[in-house]
């Protein structure tokens, strides 16, 4: 599964926090505030939610890019300090 995720942080606290904890789950920063992975299984990726929810406050935006997962694009973001998600059937 490829995944995604696009950081926007409150302090640079945060940043810290949250780019040093997705570095050791193996993905790589492709450019500031932005992650990449080929390696992690759902299993994994929901524990990086976890892990980035400890870290975070009402103030931090993540959006993370799953493909494929179950034939769909999803969009899982944090905002606000809640989960939402999107899904996008590809064709």
């Amino acid at each position: 599964m490829f995944v995604s995720i696009n950081c926007d942080f409150s302090n640079d606290d945060h940043e810290k926090q949250i780019s040093d904890l997705l570095l050791q789950y193996g993905f790589k920063r492709i450019m500031p505030r932005f992650f990449e992975s080929t390696a992690i299984s759902k299993e994994g990726l929901d524990r990086v939610k976890k892990d980035i929810d400890r870290h975070t406050d009402y103030y931090d935006t993540i959006r993370i890019y799953q493909y494929p997962l179950e034939s769909t694009l999803v969009i899982s973001y944090l905002k606000e300090k809640k989960w939402k998600k999107l899904k996008i059937l590809a064709k």
